[in-house]
């Protein structure tokens, strides 16, 4: 912990220099991202301060109780001694909490975004299949789900899906998820009967609050357009739907779910800052994740992590051999068996690595 700590305040001095320099502070999405690390840190900083200087204290008394002293300075000095470490206990406690988080500790609404990858029309329905299962899994937590956008197929199912989830516990259960997904079944369109492999990207975000990432509207481009469906046919009448654009990273984010060109654009800024920040942690993990083992948590949208195979109905998670053939259950939204055991992995991968 205390090596920890002093990285910790290596750090923070460096931040300290970096946000004083002229070159970071006009370059707004780097100020941005140094400014989010630097307040982070200093919760653990002042702790590990406070830390530092009860030590110092527990040494200056026990070096004290080692020479003789007054009976009656020497029960005082034992005293505080026993305060102070009980002040230290809660401190480490402290301490410990935000260098290693608990996962149900954790309660912030997650934005899910799905797309078709590859196989055609048969991803898009893949991508359909997907929604369901985290919608109706949704349902049975009791989990509120709210539409950010769609763009269909013309087969019914999602080139992309955009949604957001809230509730206690989300965060916890779908952390997990990111990643490519792969699909193995004959699809309806098949005549020959054959079977096809077609996937499907999922990308989970814890959403970003407004405070946590400030958007320079000089750094934005909003195009107002109107909406369309599969097919390009007009869905509304007015031009309601929103692109924006975040001209510094290229981040682009289009809503045209709502009627209402105000309710898109608010929807667009979620997912917007959302993104920006889930890029921030990433880059941040691909950092500190190197030499982790099974790197549950990385979310990286390139790695093959579940197979959802028909003809046998088994359900396989590449990460950590997890098996089931109850491939129709989960499709249904009975994820527990499967999210218990990633979080377990991931403590127990947790665990190795401290150690």
């Amino acid at each position: 912990m205390l090596d920890k700590l002093e990285k910790a305040a290596q750090r923070y001095l460096e931040l300290e220099k970096f946000l004083a320099d002229s070159a970071i502070i006009n370059d707004q999405e780097q100020y941005q991202k140094l400014a989010k690390e630097y307040s982070d840190l200093t919760p653990l900083v002042n702790l590990g301060k406070e830390f530092q200087t009860m030590l110092q204290q527990e040494q200056d008394l026990e070096l004290l109780l080692k020479d003789k002293q007054d009976p009656e300075f020497e029960a005082l000095a034992k005293e505080e001694l026993n305060d102070l470490r009980a002040r230290q206990e809660d401190i480490r406690g402290r301490i410990d909490a935000i260098l290693n988080p608990k996962a149900e500790e954790k309660n912030r609404n997650m934005i899910v975004e799905i797309r078709a990858g590859t196989g055609g029309q048969e991803a898009s329905l893949f991508a359909a299949d997907l929604f369901r299962m985290y919608t109706r899994f949704a349902d049975r937590k009791g989990w509120k789900v709210e539409m950010m956008d769609s763009h269909e197929s013309e087969t019914g199912g999602f080139k992309e899906i955009i949604f957001s989830v809230s509730g206690k516990g989300a965060e916890k259960r779908l952390r997990f998820e990111s990643g490519a997904h792969r699909v193995q079944r004959v699809p309806s369109t098949e005549a020959s009967g054959r079977i096809h492999t077609s996937a499907a990207t999922v990308a989970v975000m814890a959403e970003a609050e407004e405070i946590e990432v400030q958007i320079n509207p000089s750094d934005l481009r909003i195009d107002i357009f109107r909406s369309s469906g599969p097919g390009g046919q007009s869905v509304n009448t007015t031009d309601s739907a929103v692109r924006l654009t975040h001209i510094p990273s290229g981040l682009v984010v289009i809503c045209q779910d709502e009627r209402s060109q105000l309710k898109n654009k608010n929807k667009a800024m979620r997912v917007l800052r959302t993104r920006l920040l889930d890029k921030y942690k990433s880059d941040q993990m691909a950092k500190e994740s190197q030499d982790r083992r099974l790197k549950i948590g990385t979310g990286d949208r390139s790695d093959k992590i579940r197979t959802y195979n028909f003809p046998d109905h088994r359900i396989t998670d590449h990460r950590i051999g997890f098996t089931s053939h109850r491939l129709d259950t989960m499709l249904d939204g009975d994820l527990d068996e499967l999210t218990d055991a990633l979080i377990q992995a991931d403590a127990e991968d947790s665990l190795n690595e401290r150690k």
